[in-house]
């Protein structure tokens, strides 16, 4: 989609990605059914009429159109990138501590695809869901080389950060991006660990996701003391670019939000702990974190969106999509587990239009920037 590559682009298909797990989070918590993860039978078992059964037709429209779109983006930016991999900007970013980040996301958006596999692509197809304990061994496979990649890809950042001097002052939000894959990673593990029967599968995807949830948390805490006091230490906002960067806090509690919770899960289906309260209190916490959060991040973006964001373009913008999508995904745990309210539902629906919106608007802005309308100010 662009001719100067940038590995940021794969939020793209990382947004599209999220957007197809929201409407499978929401039936998944908030729609009763039988054990283990919702099909489409049990969805349609229940006696919908009216503007219901439009309702749930949209969620799957939702599901099967942004699953097409991830695909499609996914296999076209594994091209690109396979390409730039040979290149000196590929080279110069990865000595760069205050950029090479960008260099986690195809990392997170292809784990994102496990969890398509596991949510909507299983939801859609009978086959899956009556053989998904068959699934866990290909699955544990294929994850156990994306743990060894992220992780050896992790260290390897981690020390050119300490081997090269680099302006600390310059740092910004888009370092999380180091402990948003890690979270990525411990959930798809410890989604495994919390419903794979077999003990050796769970008991390994265990205790490979405490490893990685270890090095994510201690990530985000030290990024986030440096983040903040390098702002604190400046003078305003940082440069407009950034600034979408500013919510990923968001998705980073929910990844390890959700991770602590199926490690609970994990724990009682394969060792006998009765948690009870664990989950509340793990959900709970979490999404308040989130609420207050997402307000304080809003007003600070107020003026962004006013006068910046719909006249411009910069792959950065991608990195609205994926707070939004977190949200949802925590919030229907919370509907779940915490409080059972109309009108957190109807907040989490809104959000999810609002983030389908922005996927498209940020879509059309990619397209025109490539064709290289004069319109917009794009930065590619």
């Amino acid at each position: 989609m662009i001719k100067k590559f940038n590995p940021l682009v794969f939020l793209a298909s990382l947004g599209a990605g999220g957007i197809a797990v929201m409407p499978f989070v929401l039936m998944q918590y908030t729609i009763k059914h039988g054990a283990g993860l919702i099909t489409r039978s049990q969805l349609w078992n229940n006696n919908f009429s009216g503007i219901t059964v439009l309702y749930y037709n949209f969620l799957e429209l939702v599901m099967i159109a942004f699953s097409l779109i991830h695909f499609v983006l996914t296999f076209w930016f594994v091209y690109k990138l396979i390409k730039w991999l040979n290149t000196e900007d590929f080279k110069e970013l990865m000595g760069n501590p205050l950029k090479n980040s960008a260099i986690m996301a195809p990392f997170i958006s292809i784990l994102m695809t496990m969890n398509l596999f596991i949510g909507p692509i299983r939801y859609f197809f009978p086959a899956m869901s009556d053989n998904f304990q068959g699934l866990f061994l290909p699955a544990m496979l294929f994850w156990s080389f994306l743990f060894v990649a992220v992780m050896l890809m992790e260290i390897y950042l981690l020390g050119i950060s300490f081997k090269k001097s680099f302006d600390v002052d310059k740092i910004n939000f888009g370092w999380l991006l180091h402990p948003f894959a890690l979270g990525m990673l411990s959930t798809v593990g410890t989604g495994i660990a919390a419903m794979a029967q077999d003990a050796n599968i769970a008991n390994s995807a265990a205790f490979m996701s405490m490893i990685s949830i270890s090095m994510g948390v201690f990530l985000l805490l030290v990024k986030l003391i440096a983040i903040f006091k390098s702002h604190f230490a400046s003078s305003g906002l940082p440069e407009k670019n950034f600034l979408p960067s500013f919510l990923i806090i968001i998705p980073n509690i929910t990844l390890f939000a959700i991770s602590f919770f199926r490690l609970g899960h994990f724990l009682e289906r394969q060792h006998g702990f009765h948690l009870g309260a664990y989950f509340y209190l793990v959900i709970g916490l979490s999404f308040a974190f989130e609420i207050w959060y997402f307000a304080f991040g809003i007003f600070l973006l107020f003026d962004y969106f006013k006068k910046n964001h719909f006249k411009e373009f910069y792959i950065t913008q991608w990195g609205l999509i994926c707070p939004l999508v977190a949200f949802v995904v925590l919030g229907g745990f919370f509907y779940s587990v915490v409080l059972a309210s109309p009108i957190l539902y109807a907040m989490l629906v809104i959000t999810m239009l609002l983030a389908i919106f922005f996927y498209f608007e940020l879509l059309v802005k990619h397209i025109r920037c490539f064709k290289k309308t004069n319109e917009l100010n794009c930065e590619l």
